[in-house]
């Protein structure tokens, strides 16, 4: 089995891919990733030597190339993880985000009716839905929510979707889609809340909260994800959307105090900025359905898996260090720039 996993030098693609080498180890892996500011290829250094892995750097908006890829590895399944994923960066400028996002993904589905494919996999996000009052702990978003997406980025992200869809049903193209909840773990990009408070908390930086800190995120164990689009791969049934979500809601504003403590940091580090232009309220998923069709759960507590992502981040300070340094960027130079 030859699986294509696109974007798998970001933080959730190598994760899957590290998850799938260990438990399909007969599997071959194909990454492909255009590298781009949060593609860090240094991330998949643990896999690199596995005779079953391949990395190419490519944009999956390059038909010749993905074509070309189609042509060489016959891939049997194609996970979705390439996107452009940053909110304050669509707002900055969206149209790299619609073109990674929508074009890139239909790029990719075109090639996939073209060599045939056992599976497509588009990895979505619960901000398709828009957002929850936080008044209303009783409403969670299913897969009949319809999409009310408030950013460029989870615009973009919706059309991808409906795109996938659209594809199923007009060429048959064997579709699934997850929408997950908010990931965090380990090789997560330092721009994001998690690794981005553990870091300046460890360097006595202020702690950027935007607005009152009270915005509500579902948090899910970026291994969780993982074993969840693997059962989608394998048992989920094709033209179906799978919502992926822990029941772990938390306020931004409790995370970053839960960080500190960890860390033995001072509240005092906590600065309040500007909030977000459109700023959702609340995501809360209901994973009923993948549960009930395919027995998932969620294994890792909030609890132990903070702790967990707190030590990582202490015990690997020089990989998220040559991030905000800007060094990982040399790193596909020097593997492969002579070959």
């Amino acid at each position: 089995m030859t699986v294509l996993v696109t974007g798998g030098a970001g933080f959730i693609g190598a994760n899957f891919i590290f998850y799938m080498l260990r438990e399909h180890p007969d599997y071959r892996i194909v990454c492909i990733d255009k590298l781009t500011y949060a593609g860090n290829l240094s991330t998949l250094k643990p896999v690199e030597s596995n005779g079953n892995f391949r990395f190419e750097r490519l944009d999956i908006c390059d038909r010749q190339g993905i074509y070309r890829l189609f042509q060489e590895e016959k891939p049997d399944i194609v996970v979705n993880f390439a996107a452009e994923s940053h909110v304050d960066r669509s707002i900055d400028d969206p149209s790299v985000f619609l073109q990674t996002n929508i074009i890139g993904t239909s790029v990719l589905m075109d090639a996939c009716r073209e060599y045939g494919i056992k599976r497509f996999h588009q990895v979505g996000t619960d901000e398709v839905y828009g957002d929850l009052p936080l008044d209303r702990p009783d409403l969670f978003f299913t897969e009949q929510t319809p999409l009310r997406a408030s950013s460029p980025y989870s615009s973009s992200k919706a059309s991808a979707d409906m795109i996938a869809m659209a594809y199923h049903r007009t060429y048959g193209l064997p579709v699934t889609i997850s929408r997950c909840s908010n990931n965090y773990g380990p090789y997560q990009f330092p721009e994001k809340l998690i690794p981005l408070m553990i870091a300046n908390a460890l360097a006595d930086k202020p702690l950027p909260v935007y607005g009152d800190g009270l915005n509500v995120r579902d948090w899910l164990y970026v291994e969780d994800h993982c074993r969840a689009i693997d059962l989608i791969l394998h048992n989920g049934r094709p033209g179906e959307v799978y919502n992926v979500g822990g029941h772990n809601e938390m306020s931004n504003i409790s995370i970053v105090r839960l960080i500190l403590g960890e860390l033995g940091k001072p509240e005092s580090l906590i600065t309040y900025v500007t909030d977000r232009k459109g700023h959702d309220r609340r995501y809360a998923i209901d994973p009923a359905k993948i549960h009930a069709e395919l027995g998932w759960l969620p294994e890792t507590k909030f609890a132990d898996g903070i702790k967990k992502t707190v030590r990582w981040y202490l015990d690997n300070r020089e990989w998220w260090e040559t991030i905000i340094s800007g060094e990982y960027r040399n790193y596909y130079e020097k593997m492969y720039g002579n070959r």
